[in-house]
C-alpha cells in the first residue's frame, strides 16, 4: 500500500472555518461560538474519510517571534488580531486533534509552514506522496513530483490538489522555485511583506519570463525600461528581503520518525466529551457511530433527540420544525439527572372514570402544561395519538387516544371545559403545534399561553431551544430519549401508536411536567432581561393568531400553475437554445465551469475574468449583471437561470405541498427563528415568493380565494423601515417629507442632489432609492458603485450629500454603536433585545459586523413587532365581528386576507386603521404610518 503523508496548516484551516460562517455563526445552546471547531473538525473528517492518509500531523504557529520579526520588525505588523471566539476555539481544536491521535506539531520560532515544508521534503526523500492540506498560496514553493498542496473544497466545490504543473499555471512560471521570486517582487499583502512598490503580479511574472530570478532582474535592472525600470532599482533591496520573507524554511530541527506520524484508531471517550460539550451531535454520529450515543448517554453524557432523531424547537413530533431539523445538530449538556434517578409520578388516564377526575382537578388549577403525542411532524395532517398534562414539577398524566377518530371526539369532549377556560394559563413548548392538532378536532385553546420555546427565543434570541436542550442546561435532567421508543430516523422508524402504552405515558407525561419547570425558570429571567412586555403584549398572543392562520390555509390554483409551468419550459428552452447560437456551442448550460470557459475562453467578455478557489471563472449573477451590456448572450443566461429556478422552486413544487384533507396550502411560521423578530415560513417559504421580476410575481397568480364567495385583500406597509428610522433617529427632514406624503426616495432625491422635487430625473431618484435602503445596512461608497454602476467618487459624493441632510440619521447611526458597546445589546422601540457579544471585538472585521447589526436591528426590529402588533389587533378584531374573512397570510410586511366579498368594505378601513395604530399609545411614531390596500381574483392582483 502506498504511504500517503497528509499534513495539516492548523491557522490558515481554523481561519477559513470560522470566517466561512461568520454570517450564520454555529452557536451551542450556551451562546458559544462553535464555527471554528466545527469547520476544522468536518474538513479533518472529510479528508479522513475521502483520502485514507495512512500517515498525518497538524501543524500550528507559536506566539513566538520568528527570524522573519528580526530581519523585518513589520512582518505580519497589519494582520488584525483574531476574533475572540476564534482563539477561544483553539484549544477545544486541540482536544479533538488529540482525540483522533494526531500528532501536533509547533516549534517556537518557526512558522507553520516551515515546519510543514521540513516535514514534507524528508518524508518525501523516504518514498512518502505528501499533501500540504491548506488553502495558502505560498506553499507553492515546496511542491515538487511528489508533494502535492490539498485545498480544502470550498463553495460547494471540491477539493484542489496542486501539483509543479498546476502551480506554475497559477502563477504563469516555469519553475514551482520561482514562486519566492514573483512573491520578492510583488510583495504579500497578507504578511505585510512590501515587495517592490508599484510591481503586482502580472509585471513579476513578465520579469520572471525574461529573466528568470529575481536576482537576475535586479541586476538587469538597467536594461528594463522606463519606470519599471527605476522602481525595480529603487525597490532591490526590498524585494531582496521579501524574498527571504517569503521563503519557507526547510531546515526546522524536527524529524519525520513515521512511526510517530501513523493514523491510528480515535479516542472514543476524548472526542465523546468535547463533542458534547460542542453540541456536535451529528459529527460525533459519523465519527463514532453507536459507541457516542452509549457513551453520551451515561449521566452526565445524555443524548438529546425530537421524535424524529432530528434537533428541532421541540420535543415531540407534536412540536418539531422541520425547517430547522436539518439545519442544527444538538447534543446533551451536562445533566446529571434524568427519569431513572428522579423521583415522579406520571399517572396514566385511560378511562373515562380517570378522564373526569382527571379534568376536574386540572379545572383547579390556575397554570396548566400540556402536550400532545401525534403521528407526524405536519399539524395540519398529523393524527393525534395522545395528551400529557401537568400542574406540579415531577407529577403529570398522560391521556391515551384511540386510532378511531370518532372515540377521539367522545373523548376530548369531556376536556373541552377544560380548554375552554379563559381564567388559566396554558404552558406549552411550541405550543402552536399542539393548538393546531387539537383545533383539527374541534377544540379550540382559549385560555392565556406561555410558550417557553418563545420565552427562550427572547431571553436568548440566537441559541438554541429544544425543549431537551432547555432542559439539560437550565434544569440539568436529560428527558428520556425518543430514539428508545420508535427506533432511529429512517424508513424503519415507528410511531407513536407503535410505542407501549407504560413507555409512552413516561415519555409523554415527562414532557408535559420539564415544560413546567422551564417556565417557573424562564418567567423570572424574562423580567430579568427586561423583555417581558414583548413576550407577554407580543409573542405569547401571536401564538393564537397563527395557529388560526396555519390552519386555514390558502387555495392554490394547480391548473394555473400546470399552464404556467408549460410556458416557462418552452421559453427556458427558448432561452438555452439562443444561448448555444450566440456561442456557436452546445454545453451545459448549467455547469459554472462550462459557463466560464464558454463566456471568458470562446467569447473572451472579459479578459480580467476572476475565477474561484478552485480555478474555474467566476459566473455568479453579480459577475453576469456586469457583463450584460457586453454580449446580449448574458441576457439570455439570466432568463434561463430565472426561469429555471422559478419553475423547479415554486412552479412545479406549490402543488405537491397541497394538503389532501383541505385541498390547500399550509405554510408553518417560525416564530422563534430570525433574531430581529421577523416572522419566517417553511413549505412553502413565503418569504422567497418572487416579486422583483416580471415573471417571478405571476406564481402569485396562483394563490386565489377559497370560493367565488371571496377575494383576496392585500393589505401592505408603505416604507416602513424608512419611517420608523425617521420616527427613532428624530431626523427633522426626513420626518417632514413623510408627513408632507411625499414619494421618499424623489424627496431625498432632491436633497442629495440639490434640485427641486419636480427636476428629479428617474435615475436621480433610483440612485436616492438604494442609499436609502442601503445606508442603514451599512452600505459603503464600494458597495453604493457596483450597486449602481457609477464611480466610486460619485458613490462617496452621494452618501456624504445624503447624511449632510439628514444629520440625525448619521447620529443615530453613531448613537446605536455607543449604546451597544456600552450595555452589549439593542433594542426595538418594544424592548426586544438582541445581544452583540462581538461589540467591541478587537477584531475589526468581527467588530463591524456586530456594529452594522446595532443599526439595522433596531429598525427592523420595530418592523416586525408593528406587524405582529398589527396581526393581534386584526384578529381580535375580525373575532369580535365574527367575519367570515380570514387573515391568511403574512408576508415581510404584507398581510393576505381570504375576505368575504360582502365584508370587503367593512373590513378595508378596519384593516388600515389596525396597521396604522398598531403601536401601543405611550410607542406611538412621530411620522404618520401608512398601508396600501387592494383586492383581486388571485394574490398578485391583489398586491
Amino acid at each position: 500500500m502506498s504511504k500517503k503523508l497528509f499534513l495539516l496548516d492548523a491557522m490558515a484551516l481554523i481561519y477559513r472555518a470560522y470566517y466561512a460562517l461568520i454570517r450564520n455563526p454555529r452557536l451551542t445552546s450556551k451562546g458559544k461560538n462553535t464555527n471554528a471547531q466545527f469547520g476544522f473538525t468536518s474538513t479533518l473528517l472529510d479528508l479522513l474519510n475521502k483520502e485514507k492518509p495512512t500517515h498525518i500531523a497538524v501543524a500550528f504557529d507559536t506566539h513566538a517571534p520568528t527570524e522573519r520579526h528580526t530581519d523585518f520588525a513589520d512582518y505580519k505588523a497589519n494582520r488584525e488580531d483574531a476574533p475572540e471566539d476564534l482563539l477561544a476555539a483553539l484549544p477545544d481544536i486541540k482536544r479533538i486533534i488529540e482525540g483522533f491521535n494526531i500528532p501536533v506539531l509547533e516549534i517556537d520560532g518557526y512558522e507553520a509552514d516551515d515546519i510543514i515544508g521540513t516535514v514534507a521534503w524528508q518524508a518525501a526523500k523516504e518514498g512518502y506522496t505528501v499533501y500540504m492540506v491548506t488553502p495558502d498560496k505560498d506553499y507553492g514553493q515546496l511542491v515538487k513530483d511528489n508533494i502535492y498542496i490539498w485545498k480544502p473544497p470550498a463553495l460547494g466545490n471540491k477539493e484542489e490538489i496542486m501539483g509543479p504543473k498546476e502551480v506554475c499555471e497559477r502563477w504563469g512560471i516555469n519553475d514551482v522555485a520561482q514562486v519566492v521570486d514573483i512573491l520578492g517582487l510583488m510583495g504579500d499583502a497578507v504578511d505585510n511583506i512590501p515587495g517592490i512598490p508599484g510591481v503586482g503580479e502580472k509585471t513579476a511574472t513578465k520579469l520572471l519570463s525574461e529573466w528568470g530570478t529575481l536576482e537576475n532582474v535586479i541586476a538587469n535592472a538597467d536594461k528594463i525600461p522606463g519606470k519599471l525600470g527605476e522602481k525595480v532599482r529603487a525597490g532591490a533591496d526590498s524585494a531582496i528581503l521579501s524574498k527571504k520573507l517569503a521563503t519557507i524554511i526547510t531546515e526546522v530541527p524536527v524529524q519525520f520518525h513515521e512511526e510517530d506520524y501513523c493514523c491510528t484508531e480515535v479516542n472514543k471517550e476524548a472526542l465523546s466529551e468535547v463533542f458534547s460539550e460542542l453540541e456536535f451531535k451529528t459529527l460525533g454520529k459519523r465519527i463514532l457511530g453507536d459507541t457516542f450515543n452509549a457513551l453520551a448517554a451515561e449521566p452526565g453524557k445524555p443524548v438529546q433527540q425530537d421524535l424524529f432523531g432530528n434537533p428541532t424547537e421541540a420535543p415531540s413530533a407534536g412540536s418539531a420544525l422541520a425547517q430547522q431539523a436539518e439545519a442544527i445538530e444538538t447534543v446533551g449538556l451536562v445533566a446529571d439527572k434524568n427519569i431513572d434517578n428522579t423521583p415522579h409520578n406520571y399517572i396514566l388516564a385511560d378511562t373515562p372514570e380517570k378522564h373526569a377526575a382527571l379534568v376536574a382537578e386540572l379545572m383547579q388549577a390556575a397554570i396548566v402544561s400540556f402536550d400532545t403525542e401525534t403521528t407526524g411532524t405536519d399539524a395540519n395532517a398529523a393524527d393525534i395519538v395522545g395528551m400529557s398534562f401537568s400542574i406540579k414539577p415531577t407529577e403529570g398524566w398522560y391521556v391515551p387516544l384511540p386510532p378511531v377518530k370518532e372515540d377521539v371526539l367522545q373523548i376530548l369532549e369531556t376536556f373541552r371545559p377544560l380548554f375552554d377556560r379563559t381564567d388559566a394559563q396554558f404552558i406549552g413548548q411550541n405550543a402552536k403545534y399542539d393548538m393546531i392538532v387539537l383545533k383539527w378536532y374541534g377544540i379550540e385553546v382559549k385560555g392565556k399561553i406561555f410558550d417557553t420555546m418563545l420565552a427562550h427565543y427572547l431571553i436568548e434570541p440566537e441559541g438554541r431551544r429544544s425543549m431537551d436542550l432547555l432542559s439539560a442546561q437550565y434544569l440539568q435532567y436529560a428527558p428520556v430519549s425518543i430514539e428508545t421508543l420508535i427506533g432511529k430516523k429512517g424508513k424503519n422508524q415507528g410511531t407513536m401508536r407503535d410505542v407501549e402504552i407504560e413507555k409512552i405515558k413516561e415519555y409523554a407525561a415527562e414532557d408535559a411536567d420539564i415544560t413546567l419547570q422551564l417556565k417557573s425558570k424562564f418567567e423570572p429571567l424574562l423580567k430579568e432581561r427586561e423583555v417581558e412586555k414583548v413576550f407577554y403584549d407580543i409573542e405569547a398572543p401571536l401564538v393564537q393568531v397563527l395557529t388560526d392562520m396555519e390552519f386555514e390555509g390558502v387555495k392554490i390554483d394547480t391548473q394555473a400553475l400546470a399552464d404556467f409551468s408549460r410556458e416557462l419550459e418552452t421559453e427556458i428552452r427558448k432561452a438555452e437554445e439562443s444561448v448555444f447560437q450566440q456561442a456557436g456551442v452546445r454545453f451545459n448550460l448549467g455547469s459554472p465551469k462550462q459557463l466560464g470557459e464558454v463566456l471568458f475562453e470562446k467569447l473572451q467578455l472579459d479578459p480580467k475574468a476572476k475565477k474561484t478557489r478552485t480555478g474555474q471563472y467566476a459566473t455568479g449573477e453579480d459577475v453576469l449583471a456586469k457583463l450584460s451590456s457586453k454580449h446580449p448572450i448574458v441576457e439570455n443566461i439570466l432568463v434561463f437561470r430565472e426561469l429555471t429556478k422559478l419553475k423547479s422552486t415554486y412552479v412545479d413544487a406549490l402543488p405537491t405541498m397541497i394538503n389532501p384533507r383541505t385541498n390547500r396550502v399550509h405554510t408553518s411560521y417560525n416564530q422563534a427563528v430570525a433574531v430581529t423578530g421577523r416572522l419566517s415560513s417553511n413549505n412553502p417559504n413565503l418569504q422567497n415568493i418572487p416579486i422583483r421580476t416580471e415573471r417571478g410575481r405571476e406564481v402569485r397568480k396562483a394563490f386565489v380565494p377559497r370560493n367565488e364567495e371571496f377575494t383576496l385583500l392585500s393589505a401592505d406597509y408603505s416604507q416602513i423601515e424608512l419611517r420608523i428610522i425617521a420616527a427613532i433617529s428624530g431626523d427633522e427632514n426626513m420626518s417632514e417629507a413623510f408627513r408632507k406624503g411625499l414619494d421618499i426616495h424623489t424627496a431625498t432625491a432632491a436633497k442629495v442632489y440639490g434640485v427641486e422635487l419636480a427636476d428629479v430625473t428617474s435615475d436621480m431618484r433610483r440612485n436616492a432609492k438604494s442609499v436609502n435602503f442601503g445606508i442603514i445596512y451599512g452600505q459603503s461608497a464600494f458597495g453604493l458603485s457596483e450597486n449602481l454602476g457609477i464611480p466610486r467618487s460619485e458613490a462617496k459624493a452621494l452618501i456624504d450629500n445624503y447624511f449632510a441632510q439628514y444629520p440625525a440619521i448619521r447620529q443615530y447611526m453613531e448613537d446605536q454603536v455607543k449604546f451597544a458597546q456600552k450595555t452589549g445589546y439593542v433594542q426595538t422601540v418594544m424592548g426586544r433585545k438582541r445581544w452583540l457579544k462581538d461589540i467591541n471585538s478587537s477584531n475589526a472585521v468581527v467588530r463591524a459586523f456586530a456594529e452594522r447589526n446595532a443599526i439595522n436591528m433596531p429598525i427592523q426590529g420595530t418592523a416586525a413587532d408593528l406587524i405582529k402588533l398589527a396581526m393581534i389587533s386584526l384578529h381580535k378584531t375580525f373575532r369580535e365581528h365574527n367575519f367570515r374573512s380570514r387573515m391568511i397570510l403574512q408576508v415581510h410586511d404584507e398581510l393576505v386576507f381570504d375576505a368575504h366579498k360582502d365584508e370587503v368594505d367593512i373590513i378595508k378601513p378596519l384593516i388600515i386603521e389596525g396597521m396604522r395604530n398598531a403601536m401601543p399609545p405611550d410607542r406611538q411614531f412621530s411620522v404618520p404610518i401608512e398601508a396600501e390596500i387592494g383586492t383581486g381574483a388571485n394574490w398578485l392582483e391583489a398586491h
